[in-house]
């Protein structure tokens, strides 16, 4: 079953689902600066465009191009910074 989710006012969009038995979402930040809280441990890949990325307690924003992944622990945060609409796929781990 797919879940579609809505965040900032449409600035960030996802479609959920389940694969091999983990969840999944693929999505699109729009230009913007956010925060997102975790429950669970993520993986988060940029697909497309780039994200600038603080996991909660980090000084600074850190990039990540398309190709590239970051992860972030569960019960936590992070903000991420986009200056053109990128792609991604977060796997809940």
């Amino acid at each position: 079953m797919l879940q579609h989710n809505t965040y900032f006012d449409g600035k960030v969009q996802s479609v959920g689902f389940e694969r091999n038995g983990r969840r999944t979402t693929v999505g699109v930040i729009d230009v913007g600066e956010f925060h997102f809280g975790t429950g669970a441990p993520e993986r988060m890949t940029v697909v497309s465009g780039e994200l600038g990325v603080r996991v909660d307690g980090a000084a600074a924003f850190q990039a990540y191009p398309a190709g590239t992944s970051f992860e972030v622990p569960g019960n936590s945060g992070f903000d991420v910074r986009a200056s053109a609409p990128t792609a991604y796929v977060c796997e809940f781990l």
